[in-house]
C-alpha cells in the first residue's frame, strides 16, 4: 500500500514538472502576435475582395429585398447568439445559383439563389450555412491552407497585385471547402435553424433539388460546384435532424416572402 501511494506521488511530481517544462517552452507572444497578423490581415483581405465584386457586379439595395434578407439574418443571430453586426450581407444582381462568404464577415447571396429557393427556409438555410463557415472561421482556414499566411499578408501590402487579390476572390466563390468544413458548415445551420424555431427540412430538401437538377444545363448551379455531394449531404441532414421535437414556425410571412421573389420575376 505504502508502495503504491509513493509510486503515486513520485508520477504526479513527474507530471507537474513535464507540464511545467513543456508550457515554458511555448512562445505564447509569438502566438498572440500571430493571432493579431490573423486578425488584422482577414480585415483587409475581406475589405479587398468585396471591392472586387463591388466593381465587377452589380449589387442589389431594392429595400425590399435587403429588409427580407436582413429579417431572416436577424431571426438567425438573434437565436443563436450571434453579433449581427459582424456580418455584412450583400445582394447581387447575378443569375448564379450560389452564396458564399469571404473573410471578415462579408457575405454575398446572388439573386439567382433568391429565384431558385422555393421557400424563404430554404433560402434562410443556405445563409445559416454560409454564416457558420464564417463564425467557425472556414473562410480564413481555407485560404491559410491553400494561399498561405505570408502570400496573403503580402496581398494586404504593396507586394499584393491587383490581379492575385482578384483571382484570390473568384477562388472564394467557385472552389469548394473540405468536406469536413462542409459537414461541419451544414450541421451546424441545422443547430442555427432549429435554434431560431426554423424547420430544417426545406434544408435537405434544396440540397435534393440541386442533386436532381445536377445535370440541367439551363440552370448556373455554381452551389453545386462549390458544394458537392449534395444528395449524400442531404441524406446526412434528414438523419441529424431526425428525433428533433420543436414547434416551428415561419421565418418570413407570405407577405414579405411574394414581394421578396416578385422583386426577382423575369
Amino acid at each position: 500500500m505504502i508502495k503504491k501511494v509513493i509510486i503515486q506521488g513520485i508520477l504526479i511530481v513527474l507530471l507537474f514538472f513535464g507540464t511545467w517544462i513543456g508550457l515554458t517552452q511555448i512562445d505564447w507572444v509569438k502566438i498572440f502576435k500571430i493571432q493579431q497578423i490573423t486578425n488584422k490581415t482577414e480585415q483587409k483581405l475581406g475589405d479587398l475582395f468585396w471591392e472586387v465584386y463591388q466593381k465587377s457586379e452589380s449589387e442589389n439595395k431594392n429595400p425590399q429585398v435587403l429588409k427580407s434578407i436582413d429579417s431572416i439574418t436577424t431571426t438567425i443571430c438573434k437565436a443563436n447568439q450571434i453579433d449581427k453586426n459582424k456580418l455584412k450581407i450583400h445582394v447581387l444582381n447575378k443569375d448564379e445559383i450560389n452564396a458564399f462568404a469571404l473573410p471578415n464577415g462579408h457575405l454575398i447571396v446572388y439573386s439567382g439563389l433568391i429565384k431558385d429557393t422555393n421557400n424563404p427556409e430554404e433560402l434562410a438555410s443556405v445563409i445559416c450555412h454560409e454564416i457558420a463557415h464564417i463564425e467557425r472561421n472556414h473562410v480564413m482556414k481555407k485560404l491559410v491552407k491553400e494561399i498561405g499566411l505570408s502570400v496573403l499578408i503580402s496581398m494586404t501590402t504593396k507586394d499584393g497585385g491587383p490581379e492575385v487579390i482578384k483571382q484570390t476572390a473568384k477562388m472564394l466563390s467557385s472552389t469548394a471547402f473540405d468536406r469536413s468544413l462542409e459537414k461541419e458548415a451544414d450541421l451546424q445551420a441545422v443547430d442555427y435553424l432549429v435554434n431560431a424555431k426554423v424547420n430544417p427540412k426545406p434544408f435537405a430538401d434544396f440540397l435534393f433539388k440541386l442533386s436532381d437538377n445536377e445535370g440541367d444545363t439551363s440552370k448556373n448551379l455554381t452551389w453545386i460546384s462549390t458544394h458537392p455531394n449534395s444528395k449524400e449531404r442531404a441524406e446526412y441532414i434528414v438523419e441529424y435532424s431526425k428525433g428533433i421535437s420543436t414547434s416551428y414556425k415561419p421565418i418570413l410571412s407570405n407577405k414579405m416572402w411574394e414581394e421578396l421573389k416578385t422583386e426577382f420575376k423575369d
